[in-house]
């Protein structure tokens, strides 16, 4: 289970790996729905072999071995980043300000 401390961390911007099992899952936070509730989640997104991959994790699960916290954004305007589905790797950088 997630820490509270990590959980205050995972907000739409940040970039995250989650380990699963042996591979993390590296990418940046789109979404985070329900708070803390029993069916609260987050997405994160990454794009491997140009090919755009997003994962919704579930904030109880047992199956997730650690969230790591790679670098938070300063400022995001926006509670759901579903925009960057749209928008270059390029694009992205300048948005948030951060590298991929």
């Amino acid at each position: 289970m997630i820490s509270e401390e990590i959980l205050k961390q995972i907000k739409p911007g940040a970039k995250i790996k989650v380990y699963e099992g042996k591979t993390p899952f590296k990418g940046i936070v789109i979404a985070r729905k329900h708070g803390k509730e029993a069916g609260g989640t987050f997405t994160v997104r990454a794009v491997l072999e140009g090919v755009g991959v997003e994962k919704v994790y579930p904030i109880h699960s047992p199956a997730i071995i650690k969230v790591e916290i790679v670098s938070s954004p300063k400022k995001v305007s926006r509670s759901k980043l579903y925009f960057i589905r749209d928008i270059s790797n390029a694009r992205i950088k300048q948005k948030l300000g951060m590298s991929l």
